[in-house]
């Protein structure tokens, strides 16, 4: 087979590591920068062009898209669904799982717990929908927050309606979102992969810090999941339409909650913590697709 990576950065390690799980079974594969990447639509001539050369035939595509680049990144995802060309996430998926908001509006919706969350048309009704989330403590977050950059800790309504209103100011949208203090600054990232999980662990805060991501110092163990949080884990991945996803469940004293669903996820942390070969497994369930 033949298969494509869109990525910003050869070097980075989940590219790497996909690149050589795929030469490790006999494939060929292409790295190529998404945002390089340019689409001519006409009639029975679908065409995505990569700088001023038309691309060549694939077999499938492993689209690795940022926050930063969602939108023209699910654009060049459609096109490759157009043209009949396999893809590990739709581009329908990707804006499903990236938009917080819509993400847990479909997952509350079939009867997936979530941390209770709100969002406010303006300063004006920002204390009133405050209140529906929270007394007191209250997590603020951008709606394509990523590496827990754009999320923020309100330790008081007035700080809360604070950055809501800083937010506000600079044209942002964002989600107010209850604290879950139970969780004592850990998550749970369990890995996806065709509705199976093929790995889990236990990411915890640096002291003083409520924010899990390991890019943010976080430090990762193995976890051992409860049937309910791997059910929960795989539900969420069949609603919102991902075969591959990170799912990010906070422990609860009413139960597990998905925080977030990822629709790109990084694989450096969770292969280095549990030994897995998650790339590997990502070629696996490509083989299966493509030979369908």
């Amino acid at each position: 087979m033949k298969i494509l990576i869109l990525s910003r950065n050869i070097n980075l390690y989940s590219t790497q590591s996909l690149m050589e799980a795929i030469r490790k079974r006999g494939h060929e594969v292409q790295v190529y920068d998404h945002l390089m990447c340019n689409i001519i639509v006409e009639k029975s001539k679908l065409k995505v062009m990569i700088g001023l050369d038309d691309l060549g035939h694939f077999d499938a595509v492993i689209p690795r898209i940022g926050a930063s680049a969602t939108a023209y990144g699910a654009a060049i995802i459609r096109q490759f669904e157009a043209m009949g060309v396999f893809v590990t996430v739709t581009a329908e998926a990707l804006l499903k799982a990236r938009d917080k908001l819509h993400c847990m509006q479909i997952l509350s919706a079939v009867g997936i717990d979530v941390p209770k969350t709100g969002i406010s048309a303006g300063d004006y009704s920002a204390g009133a929908v405050y209140d529906r989330i929270s007394k007191e403590r209250a997590v603020i977050k951008l709606l394509s927050s990523t590496q827990g950059l754009g999320v923020i800790l309100a330790n008081s309504k007035n700080q809360g309606i604070s950055i809501v209103e800083g937010f506000h100011r600079v044209g942002q949208e964002i989600l107010i979102q209850e604290f879950i203090q139970d969780a004592k600054g850990s998550d749970l990232r369990v890995f996806v992969v065709d509705g199976e999980v093929v790995g889990a662990m236990v990411r915890q805060a640096v002291p003083g810090e409520f924010r899990s991501n390991i890019h943010r110092g976080a430090t990762a163990t193995i976890a051992v999941l409860s049937d309910e949080e791997r059910d929960m884990a795989i539900q969420a991945t069949k609603t919102l339409g991902l075969a591959i996803a990170g799912v990010d469940i906070l422990r609860s004293g009413r139960g597990p909650l998905i925080l977030e669903v990822n629709a790109s996820p990084g694989l450096e942390g969770i292969e280095t913590t549990t030994q897995k070969d998650i790339a590997g497994k990502i070629v696996e369930y490509i083989e299966r697709e493509v030979k369908k």
